[in-house]
């Protein structure tokens, strides 16, 4: 499949997960694809490799999204962005009396301001006809304690993602979120034995979901078929109930 040929896409936190997984989509069906990453330089140089010996297009381009310095560095010399996929995110479990003011700041850093950065950034480069595809998190349907930081950022993700629609539909830009389940590879690796097991059952399919069924979403709103839907939140996660 080449329908996303020409197309020249941004995806963050792309070395690993459903980073990774929605990289990997995107270029099997054409897309040059900016493979970001914050650290793990050897990560990133992997999904590169891989991406090209499927005969795909992808470079990695390091910067840390909550540093709005750093993402600018790393689109200077980037000409045109078509997708923008804001996937970077992070989780620091806590219970109410645990969570610290640095925990506060890391999080919403990287999870909030990340997101505003590469979209204020990535928006001069973007074409009529672009998409912008932020990553939340079914914990704002279904939460869970000890996810009240994590679980607030991803609730602003919806506001973000509602108002940009609202405000680039001028431009012919769609603007929506995927809100995946519990997913592997992704943070559900790092769930207790106990409470994955628990979530498997919630959903009628006993599973979690495969990183690659995330991405299939993330291409569909990227494609021109999705373009008439902005503004919206589409709930990946097998009708679980958790």
């Amino acid at each position: 499949m080449s329908r996303f040929t020409n197309k020249v896409a941004l995806v963050t936190g792309a070395e690993r997960g459903i980073g990774r997984a929605i990289a990997v989509r995107l270029a099997s069906e054409g897309a040059d694809v900016l493979v970001n990453y914050p650290a793990d330089a050897t990560a990133a140089l992997g999904v590169v490799a891989t991406i090209r010996a499927a005969g795909g297009s992808a470079t990695a381009v390091r910067a840390d999204v909550a540093d709005d310095a750093q993402v600018a560095a790393m689109l200077a010399l980037i000409e045109r962005v078509d997708f923008l996929v804001n996937n970077a995110g992070i989780g620091v479990p806590a219970m109410l009396g645990d969570i610290t003011p640095r925990m506060l700041d890391d999080v919403f850093a990287v999870n909030v301001k990340g997101m505003v950065f590469c979209a204020q950034h990535v928006l001069p480069r973007m074409p009529g006809g672009g998409r912008i595809v932020n990553i939340s998190s079914s914990t704002t349907q279904f939460p869970l304690p000890g996810l009240s930081v994590y679980t607030a950022t991803k609730s602003a993700v919806r506001g973000l993602t509602e108002v940009w629609a609202k405000e680039l539909g001028n431009r012919g830009i769609c603007v929506n979120s995927v809100v995946p389940g519990p997913t592997s590879p992704g943070m559900a690796d790092a769930a207790p034995p106990d409470v994955l097991d628990a979530v498997k059952r919630s959903s009628p399919f006993g599973r979690i979901a495969a990183a690659e069924e995330i991405a299939a979403v993330v291409a569909f709103l990227c494609s021109d078929d999705a373009r008439w839907i902005s503004g919206q939140h589409v709930l990946v996660n097998g009708a679980a109930l958790a």
